[in-house]
């Protein structure tokens, strides 16, 4: 049973006491329409580091569907996919759907329409030219992004401790990507679906135009970010549907743009194998689906900049992943990795 301490009316409080479950405790249409106190389960937090471990999985599948599939054409099947398991999970749960003409409603459009029609892209871009561990580095600078613009825009303050444990996870994390792992030392193609997770050379040209792409993915995860925590801090719209409101700007800036350039039909010609397909369905079902639900109960529990934090951890997966395939981890990796953490203990703490 989670305890919660709740402010609301007689009515509400029967519905409260039900919440017996995470899942529960999520989805529950009657409990965003109450003042929820956070429990001692530090739902945010632990939905961040969720979202993490999602995406550091869902970005290895994507870097080895990158080389043959485009960009545009990843995100627009990622998003359709996880579009419909929202829709039916928030049939299932029975929620209300939010007004679309009220003002938080239209800030998660433009955040899905800035984070992820624009953002993701990019991101999908940078993880074909840089590869997966130096694309994760370089979205280690949407967490501090994030936490100035909130500071800047929200006038959140985090402590001193949460301060400290966001830099000792970002040092962490940093240390974990510039770590080189060493494989088996044969160069892949750039066309293989078994490249590495860990090291990936690109040429000069593929480096700077992968460069930009990562940079502009993190400063438009960031501002994506900021106006989801505008949207959902303290007002009864779920989690559930802030990630369909979302994801549906995303995918109709996406499609709108394949349908302008005639393209839509050289992307489905481009993924309809069944190995991608599969490939891209498992991807969409963790990455997209999980974890930007996920992300959205952090930010709306957490402060921006833990949350970003704490979601800038999927390189620590890697990591176990990397083992996985075969591949050795340094000592020092693993050190980094153990920095890390205990930044995240730090930001725990806090609360």
């Amino acid at each position: 049973m989670i305890q919660v301490g709740y402010s609301c009316d007689q009515d509400h409080i029967s519905n409260l006491n039900r919440l017996d479950s995470f899942d529960t405790y999520f989805c529950n249409p009657v409990a965003w329409n109450c003042q929820i106190v956070r429990s001692s389960f530090m739902i945010g937090e632990l939905a961040a580091i969720s979202a993490a471990f999602l995406w550091a999985v869902a970005s290895v599948i994507y870097a080895t569907l990158g080389y043959q599939v485009p960009a545009l054409a990843l995100n627009l099947g990622k998003g359709l996919i996880a579009i419909a398991l929202l829709g039916i999970t928030i049939l299932v749960q029975g929620l209300i759907a939010p007004s679309l003409t009220t003002p938080n409603s239209l800030l998660l459009l433009l955040s899905g329409t800035i984070g992820i029609g624009f953002g993701d892209t990019v991101y999908l871009e940078a993880l074909r030219f840089l590869g997966v561990r130096q694309t994760l580095l370089l979205g280690t600078l949407s967490p501090p992004m994030a936490a100035c613009l909130a500071l800047f825009f929200l006038g959140e303050r985090p402590s001193s401790l949460a301060w400290l444990g966001m830099g000792v996870t970002l040092v962490g994390v940093i240390w974990v990507i510039r770590e080189r792992v060493s494989g088996d030392g044969r160069r892949r193609s750039p066309g293989s679906a078994c490249r590495p997770v860990g090291d990936h050379r690109p040429s000069s040209s593929q480096a700077a135009q992968g460069l930009l792409y990562a940079l502009l993915a993190a400063l438009a995860q960031a501002i994506g970010a900021i106006l989801s925590r505008v949207a959902l801090e303290n007002t009864p719209i779920s989690p559930l549907w802030a990630a369909l409101l979302r994801l549906l700007a995303g995918v109709v800036i996406v499609g709108g743009w394949g349908c302008l350039r005639q393209q839509i039909q050289g992307w489905w010609q481009a993924v309809k194998a069944t190995h991608l397909l599969i490939r891209l369905l498992a991807a969409a079902f963790m990455g997209t689906y999980l974890g930007i639900w996920f992300q959205q109960v952090s930010l709306k529990y957490t402060a921006t900049g833990i949350s970003q934090t704490l979601s800038a951890t999927s390189p620590l997966f890697v990591l176990p992943i990397a083992v996985l395939l075969g591949e050795r981890v340094s000592h020092r990796a693993w050190l980094g990795a153990t920095l890390a953490v205990l930044g995240v203990g730090l930001l725990l703490a806090q609360n």
